[in-house]
């Protein structure tokens, strides 16, 4: 059960003390109260965990501060959509939007391997009027001898090129804890120029310890994506754990599925999900064409695989692109042979526009049909 407080309860005020000795003296149950910054206000959400199928709605909403009372169902609690949710279903990070309703793009390089490169990239999105960007700094890797990212060493770099171009927002996927004190103390050096979105990659999507203490921060948000070889059910839990813990601004990635089937593309690509998790859950969804294809490869037609792919997940309603670019894909220290050049951004953006104008054109005659 959620309460969700009226947005102008005095936190140090009677009524707000009285609710709270109210929930702490409820037998069998614990509260966590949690902050949701909304367009104008910041809202109050009280998660009520444990046996509350037998607290009454209307008597809760007779508590004071209490504006409106959610009952969830047992999966997917607090990201989950329930019965009479009306609670949003996205986030404002460092001037961005990231709903279930807009789109917002993320070309760029899989793994930072020097600043002319970096810069290459970022010169790039600036000139077309792109805010957000992947740079993986941290990367786990099947081969014990292959390329694991600079690391630390290229944060100060990456953060002062990504303020010098106006990159808003970069993905950067972490593997340990660490990496995330390091993130933040490089921010505090360049004087926090950019912001980050942090990123669980496939391999750490079962790595509870470490979703735990994602999900305790809240400075940043976080992108999660599907786990290797394990059902979209077991993924979606995972993304529960970081809200249950107190970090709700979570965006799910579909980076398609491991399997054979998908050959030859490096994974079985899953974009029809799209629309599921959006039904099943209020977070925005992420696709990942560049590891769902792993190639660059093109059709007789002239349409590359990977542009392929992100028009089938935009035409499903995708809200968020992480793609792989890179000024010589030759020289990449990881995963080349899939990054698309920079002189095919602006291709890129063409066929992401008429899909996402399908998207829209498609929501118009369902609203005509359902109407």
């Amino acid at each position: 059960m959620i309460l969700i407080l009226d947005a102008k309860t005095d936190k140090q005020g009677a009524d707000y003390r009285r609710l709270l000795d109210y929930l702490a003296n409820l037998p069998g149950i614990r509260y966590r109260i949690h902050q949701e910054q909304g367009a104008l206000q910041v809202l109050t959400e009280v998660y009520l965990v444990g046996d509350t199928a037998s607290l009454s709605l209307e008597n809760m909403r007779e508590l004071p501060c209490v504006e409106r009372v959610v009952r969830v169902s047992e999966e997917y609690r607090i990201l989950g959509r329930h019965r009479d949710d009306t609670r949003p279903n996205g986030f404002v990070y460092n001037g961005i939007q990231f709903d279930q309703d807009n789109l917002n793009l993320f070309p760029g390089l899989c793994a930072v391997d020097n600043p002319s490169h970096v810069e290459s990239m970022l010169r790039a999105l600036h000139k077309h009027r792109i805010s957000c960007t992947r740079m993986g700094a941290y990367k786990p890797r099947t081969s014990p001898y292959a390329f694991q990212g600079h690391g630390r060493a290229c944060l100060n770099y990456v953060f002062e090129l990504s303020g010098k171009y106006g990159i808003k927002v970069i993905a950067m996927e972490i593997t340990h804890d660490k990496h995330l004190d390091e993130i933040r103390e490089a921010l505090l050096e360049t004087g926090s120029p950019t912001g980050v979105m942090l990123q669980i990659g496939t391999r750490n999507t079962q790595n509870f310890e470490l979703l735990k203490i994602v999900g305790r921060q809240t400075d940043f948000p976080v992108l999660i994506k599907r786990g290797f070889g394990i059902t979209l059910d077991e993924s979606l839990n995972a993304a529960e754990y970081l809200a249950s813990e107190g970090n709700s601004h979570v965006i799910f990635g579909l980076r398609g599925m491991k399997s054979n089937s998908g050959d030859p593309h490096r994974n079985m690509v899953d974009f029809a999900h799209v629309p599921v998790v959006k039904r099943l859950t209020r977070m925005p969804v992420c696709i990942d064409p560049s590891h769902s294809v792993g190639t660059r490869a093109a059709s007789p037609d002239g349409l590359l695989d990977i542009l392929h792919a992100t028009c089938q997940g935009v035409i499903a309603g995708a809200n968020m692109v992480l793609v792989d670019f890179h000024p010589d894909p030759a020289k990449a220290l990881v995963d080349g042979p899939q990054a698309l050049l920079l002189e095919e951004l602006p291709r890129f953006l063409e066929e992401v526009a008429i899909a996402r104008q399908a998207y829209q054109q498609r929501l118009e005659i369902a609203r005509r049909y359902t109407s």
